[in-house]
């Protein structure tokens, strides 16, 4: 059995789907079945010769010209129900922001994201919407990440956000991974375009944690030379730490080391 990887969006999530009696190639675009109906993607990945595999919908063929060109006014037709939609949220003065919206290739749907503060009825704005591009409307409220996700933006580091451009799954990042690579916590610094914290918190989280393994924490009592002292500082990448012994600083480095 045959697999291949499909994105939706740049960077997007990969889905899954079967291949059956299909050769695709990567950067192919395919017409898909999904929950929401047909769509349209580019394969990303290609998995041959797997065992039997369950629950997975299938690819209904490679995508022509005229599927393309579909998919292109579809774009075009969302742009303009996105223009739309904001001036009837105004209208009815609902506390939310529209991020972004999009049919489903067979136009069966037209699904929009949003994020907002609070709970929002929008049940009026749904039947203004369902009426004026007859289709079936959806609306998905979702979080300051994804909205970051969405609209791109440039990083601490100069570079791209992480989550759009590459990322294809947003991870939870806890406070303790800053803590645990030694960052200082200042929100300026340790939080990203979105207000959350960084993502690339999680990228050396494990092997700070494997570093650690060796090392005393700040604080910590420790008998060097049958004198106790107290470590005072900790180099992790560098396997060192120093030690006040009596009001003189030493410097221990770790036999074992990181590898």
């Amino acid at each position: 059995m045959n697999l291949c990887g499909v994105v939706f969006k740049e960077s997007g999530k990969i889905y899954n789907f079967l291949l059956e009696d299909i050769k695709v190639n990567k950067n192919d675009y395919v017409i898909v079945e999904t929950e929401k109906g047909q769509q349209l993607g580019k394969v990303v990945s290609i998995f041959e010769n797997l065992g039997k595999i369950n629950k997975l919908k299938s690819v209904i063929r490679i995508a022509s010209k005229a599927d393309y060109n579909k998919h292109l006014k579809n774009l075009s037709d969302a742009k303009n129900a996105l223009m739309e939609t904001r001036k009837e949220i105004e209208i009815l003065d609902l506390k939310m922001q529209i991020i972004d919206c999009s049919y489903t290739f067979d136009r069966k749907q037209l699904i929009f994201n949003f994020i907002a503060d609070e709970r929002v009825d929008f049940r009026d704005l749904v039947k203004i919407l369902a009426s004026k591009f007859k289709t079936r409307i959806e609306l998905h409220q979702i979080g300051v990440r994804d909205k970051s996700k969405e609209i791109g933006g440039i990083g601490h580091c100069g570079r791209v956000l992480c989550c759009s451009d590459f990322l294809n799954f947003m991870e939870t990042i806890s406070i303790n991974m800053a803590k645990n690579q030694n960052i200082a916590l200042n929100p300026n610094k340790i939080n990203g375009a979105c207000g959350r914290l960084l993502c690339c918190l999680s990228y050396e989280d494990d092997i700070y944690t494997e570093c650690r393994s060796e090392l005393p924490n700040i604080g910590d009592i420790v008998k060097i030379d049958g004198i106790n002292g107290k470590v005072i500082s900790v180099d992790i990448l560098n396997q060192k730490y120093k030690v006040n012994l009596n009001n003189e600083i030493k410097e221990i480095k770790v036999k074992n080391g990181c590898k």
